[in-house]
């Protein structure tokens, strides 16, 4: 249970995160705020609020909930969703935030409007705002709420209104400069928070087993589980629960062996972390490419030490939980437990902290998002585009307003009953990643893409996505994410050959210097890529 000082503990987070975020959206005399303040943060980000940020809005309750869920169903080869995230934010550094800087854009359709034309921008604006609505923010919301029953016995779905209001507090009115500010600030509690969990459960594995330490526990842990340590899973070597249809599945489906470093995941990755409008639109805030490139090295540290503090928490409830009367179910109960159980009085309030953080920084994140690319890429371009500076942040603040109202509703009967919600996350934005790669990625790097080629690969996203599903359902989605980007990436080109002599006035230029990197980027990038090397050969 909760104690006075806890709940000092927590409420002294939420004064800290409501007054720094309120406070750094206060508006200079005489100065009302325009649409480059309120979705771009006035371009005046320095690169580790943008590595931050970014990782703020990254790790959420899909990360401290839904991944330690996977951890404790699946194990440590879930970490590759953060490991190869890490290489994927050195890519996006070098190749892609140099050229959407170059356009000074404000979103990621705008991008594709600058690239085709404006057909391929509205479709993808649509898409994005179905996903941020009916999945990100909903499933942020859904596992925050259940982390609060679990720990506080808070009713679901007063958890998912509370959590709603703490986030609309600061950002609807701040926008972007607020979101990434207090995100520097929700990335300390955030780290400190989870490395505390992480070692009193390691202490705690420890105490089951007679040796003393969380060192010794994460040993103890090994010998324990040596299952839960195999970063590439094979076909029928791993049952894990199947939620409400009852039974086991094979983890092979979530973890589909070599192709995890190989394959679809690749897909999922550079869209995410390189498309994606509330993960790269803190780049486009930067001070310059110099400083987003340098948040993005900073960003990749951070997810090297994501799994520390997402999956091993995981891995620790099983091991603690084996051969006992405890029974957690669904699997994302395990990192609720583990706070329930294990972390003392006093400090539950503040790991509890870091918990909402990951929750309300990544609310905040997507709510902003979505107003951005509702505001920008289809109210100021189909609805009023004579719209004044100051109607567009009006516009902007109404539209997250709406957004979470709806998510509120939904989130409950969308994902009640799910064993491992992260896997429904990555399952269902797989719909869209592969068409986003194949559109945005030849766009970049190849004249030659055609609008119309574009067009017809945003139009069949979701349909063959959902077509491998149901014709092949025993496909693991992250093969079917690679077999889909495949196939989409050959009509676009083959359209685009085919209409090779019609009109095509946006293709892409590349300037010689687009590419050219720091000395201190390329030391941050070699040393990240000799980590993940040492990691994947120990756990191979």
């Amino acid at each position: 249970m909760f104690t006075f000082w806890d709940y000092m503990a927590f409420i002294l987070y939420a004064v800290v995160i409501l007054g720094v975020g309120l406070w750094v959206s206060r508006e200079k005399k005489g100065h009302k705020k325009n649409a480059e303040d309120y979705f771009l943060a006035s371009k005046g980000l320095p690169w580790w609020a943008i590595g931050a940020s970014v990782i703020a809005a990254n790790i959420s309750a899909e990360q401290f909930i839904g991944m330690s869920g996977s951890g404790f169903a699946i194990g440590l080869g879930i970490a590759s969703y953060e490991w190869m995230g890490a290489a994927t934010l050195i890519i996006v550094g070098k190749y892609f935030l140099p050229i959407f800087l170059d356009k000074g854009i404000y979103t990621m359709p705008q991008f594709l409007e600058v690239r085709y034309d404006g057909r391929v921008r509205l479709a993808l604006a649509i898409f994005w705002l179905l996903v941020y609505v009916f999945v990100n923010l909903t499933s942020v919301m859904y596992l925050g709420a259940l982390a609060l029953e679990t720990i506080m016995g808070v009713p679901l779905l007063y958890g998912i209104i509370a959590l709603a209001l703490f986030a609309a507090l600061y950002s609807i009115y701040g926008g972007l400069k607020a979101v990434a500010w207090t995100d520097v600030i929700q990335v300390v509690f955030l780290v400190a928070g989870g490395l505390i969990t992480t070692w009193l459960a390691l202490d705690a594995v420890a105490d089951k087993f007679g040796v003393n330490g969380p060192l010794n526990g994460f040993v103890e842990l090994m010998k324990q589980a040596p299952e839960k340590f195999n970063m590439i899973i094979h076909k029928g070597e791993l049952l894990v629960p199947n939620g409400t249809n009852g039974g086991t599945r094979d983890a092979f489906q979530d973890l589909p062996g070599i192709s995890v470093l190989v394959g679809g995941l690749w897909v999922a990755n550079l869209a995410y972390f390189g498309f994606n409008q509330y993960i790269i639109q803190r780049g486009l805030a930067a001070k310059s490419v110099d400083e987003a490139q340098k948040g993005m090295i900073f960003a990749g540290f951070l997810k090297i030490l994501t799994p520390l503090i997402v999956v091993l928490p995981g891995i620790a409830a099983f091991v603690l939980t084996r051969n006992t009367d405890v029974v957690i179910d669904p699997s994302d109960k395990a990192y609720p437990w583990l706070l329930h159980t294990f972390i003392p009085t006093g400090v539950k309030g503040l790991t509890f902290a870091a918990l909402a953080a990951a929750i309300v920084s990544s609310l905040a994140s997507m709510l902003n998002s979505t107003s951005t690319i509702f505001t920008m890429d289809i109210y100021k371009k189909h609805i009023r585009p004579e719209a004044s500076q100051t109607h567009l942040v009006t516009i902007g603040r109404l539209t997250s307003f709406t957004a979470l109202v709806i998510a509120v509703f939904v989130a409950r009967p969308l994902l009640g009953g799910l064993d491992q919600a992260f896997q429904f996350i990555q399952d269902f934005t797989g719909m869209i990643t592969p068409g986003v790669l194949a559109i945005f990625g030849l766009g970049m790097f190849w004249k030659k893409a055609h609008a119309n080629g574009a067009l017809l690969t945003a139009i069949l996203t979701i349909p063959l996505g959902f077509a491998f599903k149901a014709l092949m359902p025993n496909l693991p989605f992250m093969n079917r994410m690679g077999i889909v980007f495949l196939i989409l990436a050959t009509i676009l080109i083959v359209v685009s050959l085919l209409e090779s002599k019609a009109d095509d006035p946006n293709g892409l230029i590349m300037k010689k210097d687009y590419f050219r990197t720091s000395k201190g980027f390329n030391i941050g990038a070699i040393i990240i890529s000799l980590i993940l090397i040492v990691f994947y050969t120990v756990w191979w």
